[in-house]
């Protein structure tokens, strides 16, 4: 199992569809007991929260953002936790809209240090 998430700040390596998560938004996950939650803002995004669980390598969660035009979303996301050949940790993440259209795939990755 790749090392724990508490405590690291991931972003996308790229954009998503305009007005969504994007590579200025900024991920602060947390992790106890299997159970994860995350902190995001930046870009499109004013606030959003992810909650679920970890079983080894794989994320299950939920996620709800509100965008800077007042307008709120939110869906679901699995994803798998691997080990970057410098240490850090890439998410590679297939996820659906629940309260509109659309899915896709996406990654994160950990922000080298000193880049926060």
């Amino acid at each position: 199992m790749a090392r724990s998430l508490d405590g690291l700040v991931l972003a996308p390596v790229a954009d998503q569809a305009p007005g969504q998560v994007g590579t200025r938004t900024r991920f602060t996950y947390h992790e106890q007991d299997g159970r994860i939650w995350a902190e995001y803002a930046g870009g499109d995004v004013v606030r959003g929260h992810l909650v679920g669980t970890r079983a080894g390598d794989a994320l299950d969660f939920r996620y709800v953002q509100l965008k800077h035009d007042g307008t709120t979303s939110s869906g679901h996301c699995a994803s798998t936790v691997v080990g970057l050949p410098d240490g850090r940790v890439r998410l590679e993440e297939s996820w659906s809209w629940e309260s509109q259209e659309g899915s896709g795939t996406s990654v994160v990755e950990e922000l080298p240090a000193g880049s926060l």
